[in-house]
């Protein structure tokens, strides 16, 4: 037996679980009409087969009709969930794996307008910030209600031969009741901390009376809402000694802050560029005062972090989810000994973003998660090995060369830089953004393994590529920014890459006319006011940096905001003219004849990029399918066989920027999905 800390069995009351894993609840968004389905459950089987200890499904699964999503969550309240989890629960369990649930009502944590249109409701009325609902004051009438609702949700996860839930105590109802901030009852739940409990106890004595004593029952909840005016550490201890002692649950799942706003809940849920395992030490301080079963999660992307938070008995059971998201494979990697291998979280949070804004999650960099069915994470070898030029070494071209090479091609990379990376060498020269690097530090760790030929520094043109004599070649050269969006003055303006790179120095009094809304325009915001100046970031849309999403704009406005930065909304640069030493920008507006004038000494434009793709169009005509994609094959996952071209000649395709401006995610889902069939 391994002596790795990680690898030790651990003992919840009656079940063994196998390793100190777990991926703690969240909600993916998968459920279709409510019911966790095959998209779901192919999730969660994936990292069972792998060797996750405990998987705890469906973050916030509703139990009641007056408790609607705000984003696709499991609809616990309803009976056909049962059919549903049963599967779910016995694939995992056929691997050796514990299933868990995480039960909620959101309380005020949601909208009036969703599903039914029922009153939002919560112990006092308060609005939350985040979803804007005023709620309903609950009656007792409320109260007993839900009660029953969460019991009957409970009676149904032990139907479907789940080991236990967890009920969700942090941003929702159940700690809305805790919290001084959110709870205006008076009489038997609310006033002192005791009443302001009941509820949480009124509903864990009816899940242990109807679900019985093996039916393992547990709490995530905040241990200090780190609010003026909110319940602190020193009371977080005294509800957690309370949890405990009462007998009614068997594990505590600890988290620090609260989630009412978006900067709130980055917090809870750090994004890249904030410290890893941020709450872990709060965590081992409740461990310590309880010396009881004590979970974690928030920011434990590394496996080194989660062996310490194991071997300096911090935690009982580490939690690992959004690294679970990026590698399903983590723990068989830890078994087999091969930790270098493991697919790195960036941190870049477009998992949780997404849902945040209606979508389902997906890892900017394994493009498989949420697709483990139509894009399984393991490449099978082709029948016939080929020869596979590559040009372009950013996310695009390093995919593509991994999965060529993980199918048994032989693979030749071109590359115009010294290094690999593309736009995401040049995005990670911020501290911010960092961690961005490991999307290409992974892949090229990979494509060494495999044998793959890189050639850096290497401009590649038409000869160099037919040079290669290639089955198969891929251009994934990117873009560059495109800057020439005004009636005049083009030539007055800079790009944000510009700034990014260093090649151009900031200004003192500065315009960022962000067209594209991602990343690159708050960067370049980000460095030029760190010297000092002036900054103001305009944009047409009526939200700017709509790109970026709620959760990674937290940083940007932390530091931002602190510095001379002004913000201006719907309105759009049209003209840049000379005005003696400096320059003169002209706004306009998409709603009408009005116009605004900047006197500034630089204008920066953020227009996303156009393809660089010269040398596609110098390949197109010798190619035996003209550069031509059968997207029907394509999305059905099957080989591309267009041959409209000279015979006895290669495929041409494109992927990334090369083809459109879009995200990391697009780049690196079109080299997988088109290369695995190759």
């Amino acid at each position: 037996m391994s002596n790795d800390p990680l690898l030790q069995p651990y003992q919840l009351k009656h079940l063994t679980l196998k390793n100190r894993i777990m991926i703690t609840s969240h909600e993916p968004a998968y459920p279709e009409d409510g019911m966790p389905k095959d998209r779901y459950r192919a999730y969660h089987v994936e990292r069972a087969k792998a060797g996750v200890a405990l998987t705890m499904t469906a973050g916030s699964a509703s139990v009641s009709r007056d408790s609607p999503p705000v984003f696709n969550n499991i609809l616990a309240w309803k009976d056909e969930v049962v059919a549903h989890m049963s599967k779910l629960a016995q694939e995992c369990h056929d691997e050796g794996c514990a299933v868990m649930i995480q039960l909620t009502h959101l309380g005020r944590r949601t909208r009036w307008d969703k599903a039914d249109w029922l009153p939002v409701v919560s112990p006092g009325h308060e609005r939350e910030a985040s979803h804007r609902a005023f709620p309903k004051k609950m009656e007792d009438w409320d109260i007993a209600r839900i009660v029953e609702d969460y019991v009957q949700a409970a009676e149904r996860m032990k139907a479907a031969g789940l080991d236990g839930l967890e009920i969700q105590a942090y941003g929702h109802l159940m700690d809305q009741f805790w919290s001084p901030l959110t709870n205006d009852l008076e009489g038997p739940y609310g006033g002192s901390l005791d009443n302001r409990l009941r509820f949480t106890f009124d509903v864990l004595r009816g899940i242990r009376e109807r679900c019985g004593e093996e039916f393992l029952l547990g709490v995530r909840y905040t241990g200090d809402e780190d609010l003026p005016g909110g319940f602190d550490a020193k009371d977080g201890i005294e509800i957690s000694r309370k949890l405990k002692d009462s007998g009614l649950v068997d594990f505590l799942n600890v988290v620090k802050g609260h989630i009412a706003t978006d900067a709130g809940l980055t917090d809870v849920i750090p994004v890249q560029g904030m410290r890893n395992a941020p709450h872990l030490d709060f965590a081992g301080e409740i461990r310590k005062a309880t010396d009881f079963p004590t979970f974690h999660a928030a920011k434990i992307p590394d496996v080194a972090t989660a062996r310490h938070a194991i071997a300096s008995g911090k935690l009982d059971m580490v939690g690992m989810t959004r690294a679970h998201i990026a590698d399903p494979h983590l723990v068989r990697k830890i078994v087999e000994g091969r930790e270098d291998d493991i697919r790195p979280c960036v941190g870049a949070n477009y998992c949780l973003d997404r849902i945040y804004q209606g979508g389902m999650a997906l890892c900017l960099h394994n493009p498989s998660t949420g697709r483990e069915i139509e894009q399984p994470h393991m490449i099978a070898k082709a029948d016939t090995p080929k020869r596979v030029t590559i040009v372009g070494a950013g996310p695009a071209g390093m995919e593509a060369a991994r999965v060529a090479a993980e199918r048994g091609h032989e693979v030749t990379v071109f590359e115009a830089a010294a290094q690999p990376g593309g736009q995401i060498r040049l995005t990670a020269l911020q501290e911010r953004r960092r961690e961005m690097s490991s999307i290409i530090a992974w892949r090229f760790n990979q494509c060494e393994k495999l044998g793959v030929t890189f050639n850096f520094n290497s401009f590649a043109d038409e000869a160099d590529v037919l040079a290669t004599e290639p089955d198969v070649v891929v251009i994934a050269t990117g873009g560059l920014p495109h800057t020439e969006v005004l009636t005049s003055g083009d030539d007055l303006v800079v790009s944000a890459w510009d700034i990014l790179s260093g090649d151009v120095k900031p200004g003192s009094n500065v315009l960022i006319f962000d067209d594209a809304g991602d990343h690159a325009g708050l960067q370049a915001a980000d460095i030029i006011a760190a010297t000092g100046a002036r900054v103001e970031i305009v944009t047409p849309d009526r939200a700017f940096a709509p790109e970026v999403m709620a959760m990674n704009l937290v940083p940007y406005m932390r530091s931002l905001q602190a510095k001379d930065t002004t913000f201006t909304v719907t309105w759009r640069l049209t003209d840049v003219q000379r005005d003696g030493n400096g320059l003169k920008a002209v706004l306009g507006s998409d709603y009408g004849g009005v116009t605004r004038t900047r006197e500034v000494d630089q204008v920066i434009v953020n227009h996303g990029t156009r393809p660089l793709d010269d040398l596609y169009f110098d390949l197109k005509p010798k190619s035996v399918n003209l550069g031509e994609v059968d997207h029907e094959a394509l999305v059905a996952g099957a080989a591309q066989k267009v041959a409209t071209g000279p015979t006895d000649s290669f495929q041409l395709f494109r992927i990334g920027d090369a083809v459109a401006a879009r995200n990391t995610h697009a780049a690196i889902y079109d080299a997988l999905r088109l290369v695995r069939t190759v």
